[in-house]
């Protein structure tokens, strides 16, 4: 767990430190005081751009005269690990931010070999109804948290399927479309396997999930029932990975005529779409209600918190943001005891108190108001 967080410059917060000392602590008070914030710096701590997405400059507060930082001290089984990520200290025309596992400089996917940081927040209630591009972002982050190397995977991917499009554009030399064509199509397999395994493991646990909630007569969030679907993913189903790679090259440079014409490369996995339905009702999560789709995607992100505990030997850090709000009674007393069982630490928000009322001796509480985090009452 987390033990101490440590901000510097960063949002609406010049200097805080915070020492954690329950597996919950929530964060309490009214909006804009600086909860998310919070949540943020820590989501910080693993790869990618954090929560938001954020550019690393707009993280930066404003007025500040020196870029931002985020510290802290990781107990593992009675070790200490110091992870520190930021852009503070880079010269002048660099870009990007550093990372510092105990003083000395790593890469971000170093940091999934210390923790692993999975998150829920407001802005993801409408991913089922938004576009699908959302939802691969989302499954990709699945798939980080279980597989370190997915990320890498899938920004060589892109990069390549940039490649590919500007030289359609510009008529490029046929030779060189054949060799990024060869490594496109390494990569969307390896890209597409890595998802296909996380969506079956996963779907797997959340059915596990169900079966025991039936026993105890408690089902606090409905069943999901989730799939990768896409045209790409049916052609290449039951192939060898080799098998696959050859034909789907072969199709790139068959399509090229017709790639060329859209402005893009009109298959492969980046047009692929994770399904999630809501398994009682046999109905697309899409058209469920708005509270239905809200216990979904809870029960999805608590579902892959076991996942992942059970695939990386790593219990991971939980960020919900604002998770109460919009939950009622029953839902919020069986998410509290879903965390307890999971033994995940769990960071979560909230501007009214009372909401976690049934937190109180199993959390800390921290006041949050303007930038300013009092100290907590257990």
């Amino acid at each position: 767990m987390l033990s101490a967080l440590t901000l510097t410059n960063v949002r609406n917060y010049d200097s805080l430190n915070l020492a954690f000392n329950a597996p919950m602590a929530v964060f309490t008070g009214p909006n804009g005081a600086g909860k998310t914030n919070l949540l943020e710096a820590i989501s910080l701590l693993s790869p990618g751009r954090g929560l938001r997405r954020a550019t690393f400059e707009a993280i930066t507060r404003h007025g500040a005269d020196s870029g931002w930082a985020v510290s802290a001290n990781l107990d593992t089984d009675g070790d200490e690990t110091r992870l520190g990520t930021g852009t503070a200290g880079l010269a002048e025309g660099e870009r990007g931010r550093r990372v510092r596992i105990n003083g000395a400089a790593a890469s971000a996917e170093a940091l999934l070999e210390h923790l692993r940081i999975l998150w829920l927040t407001p802005a993801m209630d409408g991913l089922f109804t938004g576009p699908a591009g959302d939802r691969r972002r989302f499954l990709d982050r699945l798939v980080l948290a279980i597989d370190p190397g997915h990320g890498r995977r899938v920004g060589e991917f892109e990069k390549l399927l940039t490649s590919r499009n500007r030289l359609l554009e510009e008529n490029g030399d046929p030779g060189v479309l054949d060799a990024i064509e060869a490594q496109l199509a390494e990569r969307a397999i390896a890209v597409s396997m890595a998802r296909t395994e996380t969506v079956s493991l996963l779907q797997a646990v959340l059915e596990a999930q169900t079966a025991e909630d039936s026993r105890s007569g408690k089902m606090p969030f409905p069943a999901a029932a989730i799939a990768l679907e896409g045209a790409f993913e049916d052609r290449i189903a039951g192939q060898p990975a080799s098998r696959a790679e050859a034909a789907f090259a072969g199709d790139l440079a068959g399509n090229r005529y017709r790639d060329r014409a859209a402005g893009r490369t009109l298959d492969g996995p980046h047009r692929s779409d994770l399904a999630v339905q809501f398994a009682e009702k046999a109905m697309p999560a899409a058209l469920s209600s708005t509270g239905e789709q809200k216990a979904l995607l809870t029960g999805l992100v608590l579902g892959h918190a076991g996942l992942v505990g059970q695939t990386s030997g790593l219990t991971p850090i939980l960020l919900l943001d604002e998770i109460a709000a919009h939950l009622d009674q029953g839902r919020r007393a069986g998410l509290f005891d879903r965390l307890e069982s999971l033994g995940c630490q769990t960071f979560m928000t909230g501007t009214d108190e009372t909401l976690f009322a049934a937190l109180k001796g199993r959390a800390e509480f921290f006041s949050v108001d303007a930038g300013r985090v009092e100290n907590p009452v257990v």
